[in-house]
């Protein structure tokens, strides 16, 4: 669902969302959690959106907040109270063109240089994000067995904070070698769920609001042969375990778009259906620009 309401009936989500802004109280009884997802340099959608949320008061209404690949980085600003600035990122050419190089033969996307050197530069508050009582739950896919892991119980301090956030956005072939963390090594969360909204219900949350990078109306395609020869081709070598997980992604994104649309207890925001395309790697910031403020048109439109 990409509005508030259906035939003049009030979303049961927005209903909560509504009571929790009037009381400046998450003592109800419910459980209400941000899902986000990722895709790369989509993630400007959802950029514009956390902002949105932000706009209209909402930072404190969510119990926990899962952010899947770039969605965890949205999550981040956002946790850190600081979901205006992470917008910015997204328009400045000099961020987007070292961390996006499609002629660089190593780290495509270098989320390393990033996390370590540009959010220290900005800075992001990530002690802010440690201390929120708004839990942070940034997602990964285990290299070795392709599950898909909430990475908060090896998030402790600063250090293993933007180690969470390189490895939720590690993508396979395009950003190096898996992360290191916990004893464990990780890749983008993208493989084994790009919409984290089931693992916040199986960690007992009643109410999920959705916040998607693809626009009304998508509907998954498998890859190009290109991209799965490739793909195939690293993790086989990198992270084994996370073969199976990559083959049947499609099948999960079909499966996950019919299992939204027909949950009672989850509320989806998406970009509007003529929403530009936005490709994974643009760097296009004019572009990247446009879908931040769709982005947050789209939530206050669905909330305002």
């Amino acid at each position: 669902m990409a509005a508030g309401a259906t035939f003049g009936l009030v979303h049961p989500v927005l209903e909560l969302l509504r009571h929790r802004l009037a009381t400046g109280s998450r003592d109800d009884g419910r459980r209400l959690a941000l899902a986000i997802e990722g895709g790369g340099s989509r993630g400007a959608f959802a950029g514009g959106m956390v902002a949105g949320l932000d706009d209209l008061g909402l930072a404190n209404a969510f119990d926990a907040v899962y952010g899947a690949s770039a969605g965890a980085l949205n999550g981040a600003w956002f946790l850190g109270g600081q979901a205006q600035v992470g917008t910015i990122g997204w328009s400045d050419p000099t961020i987007m063109r070292r961390v996006t190089n499609p002629w660089r033969l190593r780290r495509v996307v270098d989320t390393e240089h990033l996390v370590q050197v540009v959010y220290e530069a900005v800075p992001m508050d990530f002690a802010a994000i440690l201390a929120n009582p708004t839990t942070f739950h940034p997602m990964a896919t285990d290299a070795d067995t392709g599950a898909a892991v909430d990475l908060r119980p090896y998030v402790v301090d600063q250090r293993t904070l933007q180690l969470a956030l390189r490895a939720s956005t590690g993508l396979p072939l395009l950003s190096g070698r898996p992360v290191p963390l916990g004893g464990r090594r990780w890749v983008d969360a993208g493989l084994a769920e790009a919409i984290p909204f089931r693992t916040p219900i199986a960690d007992g949350a009643t109410d999920v609001v959705v916040l998607r990078t693809r626009p009304v109306g998508w509907s998954a395609v498998p890859p190009s042969r290109l991209e799965t020869v490739l793909v195939s081709r690293y993790l086989r070598r990198a992270a084994p375990g996370a073969l199976a997980a990559w083959e049947s992604r499609h099948t999960r994104q079909l499966a996950d778009d019919a299992d939204l649309a027909g949950h009672a207890s989850i509320l989806e925001i998406r970009p509007p259906a003529d929403s530009p395309e936005v490709p994974r790697l643009t760097r296009d910031t004019v572009l990247l620009r446009r879908a931040v403020r769709l982005g947050r048109e789209a939530v206050h439109a669905a909330l305002g």
